[in-house]
């Protein structure tokens, strides 16, 4: 299938379809004339990265674990992936970290808009 087969199965666009070939989580054939040519496999790949993105990961470590990621239904299949809980503890560990961070910025501003407001 061609990339506008694949954008209109999966509903992520043309320029991020490419976005992910450039990271390589992505590998269409390219024909002789240049086209992507998809596989059915793709959309599945496709929905999966979309769900590791949703859960916070980066495009780095999607790379690293996408492959440990089987079938329509999210499978993992950690056996041949040794790494792939660490990874998946570690990218927690820092998302975990972010929202503390940002917790203490947003009770920052707080305490700012508080006083702000008390001012005559």
């Amino acid at each position: 299938m061609r990339i506008g087969d694949l954008a209109a199965r999966t509903g992520v666009n043309r320029r991020l379809l490419r976005y992910y070939e450039e990271q390589g989580l992505l590998r269409p054939v390219r024909l002789g004339n240049g086209y992507r040519e998809y596989r059915d496999s793709d959309v599945a790949a496709v929905r999966h990265i979309r769900a590791l993105l949703a859960a916070g990961l980066p495009t780095a470590v999607i790379a690293r674990v996408l492959d440990c990621i089987q079938g329509s239904e999210g499978l993992i299949t950690p056996s041949h992936c040794p790494t792939f809980i660490d990874d998946l503890r570690r990218e927690r560990t820092r998302i975990a970290t972010t929202i503390e961070q940002l917790q203490t910025s947003q009770n920052a501003l707080d305490s700012l808009l508080d006083a702000a407001l008390r001012e005559p």
